[in-house]
């Protein structure tokens, strides 16, 4: 498939043995807001083409070892620093963000749920920044319905990177109940402040446990993934 013109954005969707969400991605980048969306083979080493990545959530190599510990050895993986370093975007939904940490693109750990059982449910989550290269479609404290499915969802990091991490506003997303409040019975898995999702420094890495692909078609309920992806579609067609 071949970009057509400036406002169409080509996007690839990786999957490695055990995703289960890559159509859910590629429904969502192509279906659902009209952009060139494919799937990318784990061993493939050409994706600099590409405008955006994703990195979909499952059971990567069944998350043997740990999630994500196989998988980020894969040619894709390898290749994702340049990317980067490229200025490109790339999102890791749950196992994707996973993959993220353990290659070290993204800083921490996820690890066992806290309650040591696998958690299937839509939960919210409040929009910490409104001006990133993944949520310009939202409003700064808006509050999302988004699903989740995990068994190692919990973030962790020690206290002196924690604190680095929220000094340079790196945390896009945290759980909390329907009214915005961040409270720990609004922490589904015991991620430390309440985290469900963050960026790197440079801005364009961004990881989250929340499935928002699984909430881009209104007839799953309210589309309140879909502004995710149209913010990236925005930042890479206007640059």
């Amino acid at each position: 498939m071949k970009k057509t013109n400036s406002n169409i954005s080509k996007w690839g969707v990786v999957v490695f043995p055990g995703s289960n969400c890559d159509h859910d991605g590629l429904d969502a980048i192509g279906r659902i807001c009209g952009q060139n969306a494919i799937e990318i083979w784990h061993k493939e080493d050409h994706i600099q083409d590409l405008d955006g990545i994703l990195l979909p959530g499952g059971f990567s190599y069944g998350d043997y070892l740990r999630a994500g510990a196989i998988a980020r050895f894969s040619s894709v993986v390898a290749h994702l620093p340049e990317y980067v370093e490229n200025g490109k975007l790339v999102i890791g939904i749950c196992n994707g963000f996973q993959v993220l940490t353990e290659s070290g693109l993204l800083p921490g750990v996820l690890m066992q749920n806290e309650k040591i059982r696998f958690i299937c449910k839509e939960i919210f989550i409040r929009v910490e920044r409104a001006d990133t290269a993944f949520t310009t479609e939202y409003k700064e404290g808006q509050v999302l319905c988004i699903p989740i499915a995990h068994n190692e969802g919990n973030f962790y990091l020690p206290v002196d990177e924690l604190s680095v991490l929220e000094d340079n506003n790196q945390v896009i997303f945290r759980y909390c109940d329907k009214d915005g409040n961040v409270t720990d019975e609004a922490n589904p898995n015991g991620s430390v402040n309440n985290i469900a999702g963050i960026i790197n420094e440079q801005g364009n890495v961004l990881g989250m446990m929340p499935h928002p692909e699984r909430r881009c078609d209104p007839i799953l309920g309210k589309p309140d993934g879909e502004p995710l992806f149209r913010s990236m579609i925005n930042h890479i067609t206007t640059r």
